[in-house]
């Protein structure tokens, strides 16, 4: 943003209105769901941080944070404050970075959504790339199911994210950059030989599986292929937690259906037999996304283009497996 507009933009408001301090103490609350947690990465007392927002759900007239046993959440008028207030923050560390350095530096904070499935292949060589080529960006990784960094990405709280879809939505864009091909994990106890890499769906009716939750977009993709292809589901369990689906997978008592990410960092010798199923094979498209209410300052750029890059890098030196490329135009570049 130009010197002019942000000058605007902090002197458009009457002197008593909310200040630049009172919206990052906001932020960090709503990021932390908690004002106990907020008040010891502010080095805040609590009681203090109590009033200024107190001070601040008065000038503007309505309530902005639902407290409560288990923390803090925001109202809708406390979302809508939290997404402006990121943005002020965001173009306030932009202008000093560009006061400090003449422009042209990427700097600042990046927060990034990244899939459970995804982020053991992705996570560390993105930071590593990151710092070596922009040691001004400081990145702010979340690990999570991707309807979780769905909500995220929609009320601001993710300059970046990784979601399986393959298009705009509402509030969301996308930059599609790859499909992911799924594969069976466990012995499905069908006559299958113990040798074949690869499994026919047809071959998975009545097969005992463990899969996510039923809001969960892999489930939703598995449930439709098991449809469309007139294939019995057996779902016995709805299981949100990598790691479990792994294990219970690995004991024989029910497989699993995965993409080749979620296994990717672990020893082999410990995860169960993996087969690509085959007839129809099943893929699920995932893009980079980001809200496109706001404007996307240089370093989320800089960090977009780095993830295309690395992903690109990956697949080629066949580090993430089962993975095709989306073909990028010159104006996604």
């Amino acid at each position: 943003m130009p010197f002019t507009s942000m000058l605007e933009l902090l002197t458009s408001q009457p002197s008593t209105l909310m200040d630049v301090r009172q919206l990052r103490y906001f932020v960090n609350i709503v990021d932390y769901g908690s004002l106990g947690r907020a008040a010891e990465k502010l080095y805040v007392a609590q009681p203090s941080l109590s009033q200024q927002m107190a001070r601040l759900e008065e000038e503007l007239g309505v309530p902005l944070l639902l407290r409560s046993n288990h923390g803090v959440t925001p109202t809708a008028e406390g979302t809508a404050l939290y997404r402006h207030a990121r943005l002020v923050l965001r173009q306030m560390e932009q202008l000093k970075q560009e006061v400090s350095k003449g422009g042209g530096a990427e700097s600042g904070t990046v927060a990034l959504g990244l899939p459970t499935t995804m982020a053991s292949v992705l996570a560390v060589p993105l930071f590593e790339r990151v710092q070596d080529r922009y040691p001004g960006i400081r990145l702010q990784f979340f690990e999570s199911m991707s309807g979780y960094l769905n909500e995220l990405l929609a009320n601001g709280r993710l300059d970046l994210g990784i979601l399986f879809r393959e298009s705009d939505t509402p509030g969301i864009g996308a930059l599609p950059v790859l499909d992911e091909t799924l594969y069976l994990l466990g012995e499905p106890g069908n006559g299958i030989s113990a040798r074949s890499t690869t499994c026919p769906l047809s071959m998975l009716a009545g097969v005992k599986l463990v899969a996510p939750g039923v809001a969960n977009g892999l489930r939703l993709l598995i449930e439709r292929t098991f449809s469309s292809e007139n294939v019995e589901l057996n779902i016995i369990a709805d299981i949100d937690s990598l790691f479990s689906l792994l294990l219970i997978a690995h004991s024989g008592r029910a497989c699993t259906i995965l993409p080749a990410s979620a296994v990717a960092q672990l020893d082999a010798s410990r995860l169960p037999r993996m087969r690509k199923i085959v007839g129809p094979v099943i893929r699920r498209p995932a893009s980079i996304c980001w809200p496109n209410s706001m404007p996307m300052h240089a370093a989320t750029v800089a960090v977009r283009q780095t993830m295309v890059e690395l992903i690109a890098e990956l697949v080629a030196r066949e580090s993430w497996k089962g993975v095709s490329l989306r073909a990028q135009t010159d104006d996604q570049r």
